[in-house]
């Protein structure tokens, strides 16, 4: 006997967040589109003319020194930022005012900025992993388009702290922020990466 249940027990309830600069999204656990699978972005930009994020948890196993021309070889986190753009690097960063002309995402949290500043710390030794982070590419959404998604269940909009936007570097790290998160999450930490499987 086939029943249809007036309940989504995928749909979260209980976050009322509305998606906005120094936000997270949180893919939901169907999403399969391979850029995005059981990832974690974090939002750099949300206005009337779109959306621009960073993938935080899609690393790559690559050298810094490879994808930037004389820039010395640091011990420093390398990701995939998304789709858009994957041939520019890109950069978050926890020195505000040391890098001229960088955007505050959030509490302690920068973007971008003066990339010869950025060079000149490196060449100095005065950065680490735990003060900036590298991408290839970034996520990027039309007008009203993650407005959309967001209505079909998509992707959660939560908070996140510094710490975490500079460590949530590897796969695991979408399990972890939903382990976080709570109870309401729940039904999407026990779905299996591959139901079909199952």
């Amino acid at each position: 006997m086939r029943m249809n249940l007036n309940y989504d027990f995928y749909r979260i309830e209980g976050s009322s967040l509305m998606p906005k600069k120094g936000k997270i999204l949180i893919a939901e656990p169907f999403l399969n589109d391979p850029h995005f699978k059981r990832s974690i972005v974090l939002l750099t930009e949300h206005n009337k003319e779109g959306s621009v994020g960073f993938v935080l948890n899609k690393p790559v196993d690559m050298a810094v020194s490879h994808i930037l021309e004389d820039f010395p070889d640091l011990d420093v986190s390398i990701s995939m930022g998304g789709p858009v753009s994957t041939n520019t690097v890109h950069y978050l960063h926890t020195l505000g005012n040391a890098i001229p002309n960088s955007v505050r995402v959030m509490k302690d949290i920068y973007w971008g900025g003066d990339f010869e500043a950025v060079k000149n710390l490196a060449k100095a030794g005065a950065l680490s992993r735990k003060e900036i982070r590298f991408f290839l590419g970034y996520s990027g959404w039309k007008p009203d388009q993650l407005e959309e998604e967001l209505a079909q269940n998509a992707w959660a909009v939560e908070d996140i702290g510094s710490f975490e936007v500079m460590n949530y570097t590897g796969e695991s790290s979408w399990k972890a922020t939903l382990e976080d998160l709570g109870d309401k999450y729940k039904m999407w930490l026990l779905t299996p990466e591959t139901p079909n499987l199952n």
